[in-house]
């Protein structure tokens, strides 16, 4: 049966187009187009956003929040090229975070530029503008530093040292702009400020991608936020510093426990993660009164994300990401705007490759056959669709590069997340089962000892999603 799905699946790209432009009667006026603000952070884990009283106050209690967003892959390069191209990772190829294989080389080399959500919002008359972090090690040594890629009308990329969020160069519009260590040149800061500048200059529906730095390490916060949070904690979970680790895969048996020193650090990192991202969350609030300011804000769509999770003492981790856990995979996503249901929640399987998708529909704009996200509209329009994923996928490559691959002791695999289980298979043969509706925090694998029967379907399952390719994984993620 799995064979007959999937024969038919291959079909569906030549007889449908990802997103189709709605029609419109003769003599009918068409709807304006709405504009669409996208702030994507870096490495924020879900959770956390009540500690943002902007972000709170503007999105989450203004807007529908989705509790079961995930990411593709767990890592920034990889997972913020499923958010321009709407693919998995398997499809796009963009692997890891550095060449040969990933980074912005590999997007470049692999003309993957030649068409994103940026090029799809230009052809539906989107004036567009590109602001913050782009793909790692951009521009790297595949293009000059003033490389603007197709697809943005305002480009304001760092070029160099942008952790730091001091120090760093821009890329205006390939001009090159330094910044030095003073207060006002706080990345996050420019960043609204420049984003302001771009609302309240565009006459035209625009499309804004902002990617502030934040909370990124070294997560360094704004001087006025430098005291925030004193006696903030990372929450201590079951799942925190795991005490029985005896059947899971060699990686995570290999982590030792945390000691004392190891503790008090995660909360230190804890706490600079929260005063970073209050310079976020005056950049949200900032955007939301120039919206509103200027009259706009209510004809705009404003979206919130992360690329992905981290870990803070979960799971034995003190910290990082490019684990098959719900701390690495699960991210916050909050959307408000014209129709969107204030306060509520979206409890479906949904997940990055849908927020291009979504754009497109919001837009007008004709997504590409290659393109295997589904649109959240429906969901914005507080309806769920009659017939929605079943399953998400999540991938996830060791680099080649020695020292980049000595950043995560976690090896090559493949993870299926459905509503009630995770299921993950390595490149080592090594297995991680967990029933969610029993074991929410991940603490025991369950794979050599649940029913066969299980195990076969979400196998069944996942090697479906692993070999989708366009239309045919929007049937892989309905099987059940």
């Amino acid at each position: 049966m799995v064979k007959g799905l999937f024969r038919l699946a291959c079909l569906l790209p030549l007889l449908l187009p990802a997103v189709v432009e709605p029609t419109v009667a003769s003599g009918q006026a068409r709807a304006p187009k709405p504009n669409i603000v996208f702030v994507l952070v870096d490495d924020l884990e879900s959770g956390v956003l009540g500690h943002f009283p902007n972000i709170t106050r503007e999105l989450v209690d203004q807007g529908v929040s989705f509790d079961r967003f995930f990411v593709t892959n767990s890592w920034c390069c990889p997972s913020r090229t499923s958010m321009l191209r709407s693919q998995y990772v398997h499809s796009h190829g963009v692997l890891t975070n550095t060449a040969p294989e990933g980074g912005f080389e590999k997007f470049y080399r692999t003309n993957l530029e030649r068409s994103t959500i940026g090029t799809w919002m230009q052809a539906a008359g989107y004036r567009t503008a590109l602001m913050g972090k782009f793909l790692n090690h951009y521009p790297g040594g595949a293009t000059p530093p003033t490389y603007v890629p197709p697809g943005w009308n305002d480009w304001r990329v760092p070029v160099r040292n942008l952790y730091e969020e001091y120090g760093y160069q821009l890329n205006e519009n390939g001009n090159l702009v330094d910044y030095g260590w003073s207060e006002q040149d706080y990345l996050s800061d420019v960043l609204t400020a420049r984003a302001q500048s771009f609302i309240t200059a565009s006459k035209d529906p625009f499309f804004l991608f902002l990617a502030p730095i934040a909370p990124h390490n070294p997560a360094n916060p704004a001087v006025r936020h430098s005291a925030a949070f004193p006696d903030a904690q990372a929450p201590r979970t079951p799942n925190y510093d795991q005490p029985d680790v005896e059947r899971e895969p060699l990686w995570l048996r290999s982590q030792p426990r945390l000691t004392r020193r190891a503790e008090e650090r995660v909360d230190e990192r804890y706490r600079a993660r929260l005063r970073a991202m209050l310079g976020v969350d005056d950049m949200v609030g900032a955007l939301v009164q120039t919206l509103r300011s200027s009259g706009k804000l209510a004809d705009t769509y404003v979206f919130f994300a992360s690329d992905n999770g981290f870990h803070l003492g979960t799971h034995r981790l003190r910290q990082g990401k490019t684990t098959p856990f719900e701390e690495a995979i699960r991210v916050p996503m909050v959307v408000r705007g014209p129709g969107v249901p204030s306060a509520t929640t979206v409890s479906e399987l949904t997940a990055t490759l849908d927020l291009p998708q979504t754009f497109a529909a919001l837009g007008g704009a004709r997504a590409p056959a290659f393109t295997e996200g589904r649109s959240l509209v429906p969901f914005l329009k507080g309806r769920v669709p009659q017939e929605w994923r079943r399953n998400v996928l999540v991938e996830f490559y060791r680099p080649l590069n020695r020292a980049s691959a000595r950043q995560t002791p976690v090896p090559d695999y493949q993870a299926l997340r459905t509503k009630t289980h995770t299921y993950v298979e390595y490149v080592t043969g090594e297995r991680q089962l967990y029933d969610l509706d029993r074991d929410p925090y991940q603490l025991y694998n369950v794979a050599d000892s649940a029913p066969p029967g299980l195990i076969d379907r979400l196998q069944a399952r996942l090697h479906a999603m692993r070999a989708c390719s366009g239309a045919s994984c929007r049937v892989a993620d309905t099987m059940e």
